[in-house]
């Protein structure tokens, strides 16, 4: 598989926002304050940044408001799936919010009239089974169906839309532009929200605004403008589904900083995983016929 431009900002991307669970499990803020803080954090350090270099190029109205959609949309995404780690476990939210693969992939079907691949649908299959492997099959028996269960699975959905909106937006932005409209969008809905429902707005700890600044630049900033950049150029099943792998880069985060455990049966399940979406990658159709074949 040959590392193209595309695909290494797409692995920049993957790791920059694999350590996004760990920070917001911390619990130093309130889910949806620490989503609004992400946004405008982020907007503040790049805004001056494009109109200082005359990055910002005011597209159409038509792409200005599906820009704002999309800001709106991921920063939803964001605020429901902070809600859901800090309720529940981080391992269930992101299960959960990571079943998005499906969404896009129903979604180009049905939508933008794209069929995927049948690569697609085999890797999502198989990086479904490993990351049920990842978090181990009795865990399914524990889920429980409360609040903290739907906001991860609406984190999925509204994650998967914006993948798909924002395939639209950006075969006709740059990704610049693209980023300063969605993030400014976010960040005005978010205070909003914000305000209407009394989040405090201050009162951290030091560590706690370093962890929110953390979260703007490495998590939001790098990583968006990575993966924003990839999706430009990539199909967005594709990258819907090779963001599966950040479970595995989390997983080994987890174990190094918040000392939780790796098993065989997690590398195991990350192995299936990584290779389902190696699927995905193949240059050639790979038919069903073929996969189970005899040699």
């Amino acid at each position: 598989m040959k590392i193209t431009k595309p695909r290494l900002a797409l692995i920049c991307g993957i790791l920059c926002i694999s350590i996004f669970p760990i920070l917001v499990k911390l619990k130093l803020a309130p889910g949806l304050i620490s989503a609004f803080y992400r946004m405008a954090f982020a907007v503040i350090l790049l805004l001056p940044y494009v109109l200082l270099t005359k990055n910002f190029k005011l597209p159409k109205t038509k792409f200005v408001l599906l820009a704002v959609l999309c800001g709106i949309l991921f920063s939803s995404d964001v605020a429901v799936w902070n809600i859901a780690i800090q309720d529940s476990s981080a391992t269930q939210a992101s299960l959960l919010t990571n079943l998005s693969p499906l969404w896009v992939g129903l979604g180009s079907f049905f939508f933008l009239k794209v069929r995927p691949a049948t690569n697609f649908w085999i890797g999502t299959v198989v990086s479904l089974l490993g990351m049920i492997t990842l978090v181990g099959f009795s865990f399914f028996l524990e889920l429980n169906f409360d609040q903290a269960f739907l906001f991860a699975v609406l984190s999925g959905i509204l994650y998967s839309i914006y993948l798909l909106v924002s395939k639209n937006v950006l075969s006709d932005v740059d990704v610049l532009s693209f980023m300063t409209i969605s993030l400014f969008a976010s960040t005005i809905y978010l205070g909003i929200l914000c305000y209407c429902l009394n989040q405090p707005f201050t009162g951290f700890s030091d560590t706690g605004w370093f962890v929110l600044i953390l979260q703007a630049v490495i998590c939001q900033l790098c990583a968006w403008l990575s993966i924003s950049y990839a999706t430009q150029h990539m199909r967005a099943t594709r990258v819907s589904l090779s963001l599966l792998s950040q479970a595995v880069i989390t997983s080994i985060l987890a174990w190094l900083f918040l000392e939780e455990q790796i098993t065989l049966q997690m590398v195991f399940g990350g192995i299936i995983l990584l290779f389902g979406i190696r699927i995905t990658f193949y240059d050639k159709t790979i038919s069903l016929k073929g996969l189970f074949a005899k040699n």
